[in-house]
């Protein structure tokens, strides 16, 4: 039975192996291979008053590194245009119909792409343009011919063995150009509510350096002057952002233009100077976001067929599914079976997927060995995206719910949320500030959940527009506490005894903070 101070003493364990736990002792730029190379030549193009393209890529990290791209370049008046890939027109990252289109352009930076890009670097060599490649994605065995390089999991970087994504790499970028530049007064700290936003949107794991970011990038987007998110604070009435919010809202709203339609809106929604200008982008953002939610869920109910308890790894397939969503219904069908899932548009001849992972399995290394049967893939741990023939999905499904990676998913699934049976009266304010304190949530710092028994139903209410929400008043010993039961699977009775696994949150009501259980799961 945990108490308080157990709780306290579990958590601190998952931070004791961090390399950083201050902003000042984080990685500086030089430990990032070509970062200085990079930089040199960047400061010489600006001096010569070079025209340099920055391309970036359409989901939340591709765009929010893009906008700090172009925040920098701003600032110091160079001469730069954007470009950032249509998901639909262009596909993924950069390729010679975008090198064509970019006129009079002598530099091209990409941003959060590029690393598998070795046909569009040989295009850039014929046409005498440097190409500078910033990217945190998997390096292929051969290395695309370009300038520089910027990715920490390429051969011979230093930088410590830490995920980081793509909007990280280009603020280094931005540092090592404030050394070279000779900058001294530039803020380097300006950028944290970006950061915050593309570190938890990207699903990095949320230890050392990224923790430091992300919790002092949460004070920044509070505090912050951006149009964009005071937009968002009058639209949806709120006084401060949480954490959650960035996962929940604010995320959403930004991948939901490049998902639905075209990621340049989301950019020009992040580097809007006015409020009106960006309550313009967010009217079409939340339109986006709505079509968004329709198109997931009709997908997510069709994808649930193809589902069999006897699969390890989720594969599931239809004819011109979403491509926009299909990341999104992987991540539904993960988080529902538990269980690895990959998520395929169907277009003719080929497929196109997107894959989620659970738990700390490496989803990369599963679609890697089985590199033979896939016309191309990429991506991190914990997802990634890739592109088959059609005709070889089912022999896909078979190979990765054969393959020996999956004695990983068995040795790594292990479920290390749940932290133990609580004490229900450990369930107070102190508690609260106990949890808050572990934030944020999310990759390799799960949120705690605890098993909650003997609990008695003493009322409980269906709630939502299509009632698939269970709103429970519990008893214990005399204390009563709140819960709710998103997308409950069997709902008890009154006066039942439950056991439940649960996770705990803060409840704000009329300036009265208190706890509510959030109900994962029903036992009995």
């Amino acid at each position: 039975m945990l108490d308080k101070n157990e709780i306290k003493e579990i958590l601190s364990q998952r931070f004791s192996n961090d390399l950083h736990k201050k902003l000042s002792e984080i990685p500086l730029p030089c430990e990032l291979k070509d970062t200085y190379k990079a930089a040199n030549r960047i400061k010489t193009a600006i001096q010569n008053n070079e025209l340099i393209a920055v391309v970036g890529d359409y989901d939340v990290d591709g765009v929010v590194s893009t906008a700090i791209m172009a925040e920098f370049f701003t600032d110091i008046s160079a001469d730069f245009i954007i470009r950032i890939p249509n998901r639909f027109k262009d596909g993924y990252g950069l390729n010679a119909d975008i090198i064509s289109e970019l006129e009079n352009v002598s530099l091209i930076i990409t941003v959060d792409n590029g690393i598998s890009a070795n046909d569009a670097a040989e295009i850039c060599l014929q046409k005498g343009i440097d190409l500078i490649i910033t990217d945190h994605h998997m390096p292929p065995p051969v290395l695309p011919k370009a300038y520089a390089i910027i990715n920490p999991k390429q051969p011979e970087c230093t930088f410590p063995n830490i995920e980081i994504c793509g909007a990280q790499v280009a603020w280094y970028l931005v540092g090592a150009l404030k050394e070279v530049c000779n900058l001294k007064n530039y803020d380097m700290g300006k950028f944290l509510d970006l950061l915050a936003l593309a570190i938890i949107a990207d699903m990095m794991e949320l230890r050392d350096l990224n923790r430091i970011l992300v919790r002092l990038g949460i004070t920044k987007l509070n505090s912050s002057k951006r149009a964009c998110f005071e937009a968002i604070k009058d639209y949806y009435a709120k006084d401060k952002f949480e954490f959650d919010d960035i996962s929940f809202l604010i995320a959403p709203l930004i991948n939901s233009a490049g998902r639905m339609d075209d990621a340049t809106i989301s950019y020009k929604f992040l580097r809007s100077k006015s409020v009106d200008e960006a309550k313009d982008c967010l009217d079409m953002i939340t339109g986006f976001n709505n079509s968004r939610k329709e198109e997931e869920k009709a997908l997510f109910e069709s994808s649930i067929k193809d589902v069999s308890d006897n699969d390890e790894i989720i594969i599931a397939w239809g004819n011109e599914w979403h491509e926009g969503v299909i990341g999104i219904v992987a991540s539904r069908l993960a988080k529902r079976y538990k269980k690895p899932a990959i998520v395929f548009s169907i277009d003719g001849c080929r497929a196109k997927g997107s894959a989620r992972s659970v738990g700390k399995f490496d989803i990369l290394a599963l679609i890697a060995s089985q590199e033979n049967l896939l016309c191309g893939f990429g991506g991190h741990k914990g997802a990634a995206g890739l592109v088959i023939e059609t005709s070889k999905l089912e022999e896909f499904k078979h190979a990765v719910n054969n393959s020996c990676f999956l004695q990983d998913l068995y040795d790594f699934s292990g479920n290390d949320e749940i932290l133990g049976e609580i004490d229900h009266n450990a369930i107070d304010y102190e508690l609260l500030e106990i949890l808050e304190y572990f934030e944020p949530y999310g990759q390799k710092n799960p949120r705690p959940l605890f098993e909650l028994k003997n609990a008695r139903v003493k009322n409980l209410k269906f709630i939502g527009k299509e009632e698939s929400h269970l709103k429970l008043i519990l008893q214990k010993d005399n204390k009563s506490y709140e819960a709710i039961f998103f997308n409950y699977d069997h709902a008890p009775k009154v006066g039942d005894s439950i056991d439940m696994l649960l996770s705990v949150a803060k409840n704000s009501f009329r300036g009265l903070i208190t706890p509510q259980l959030l109900v994962k799961e029903i036992y009995n």
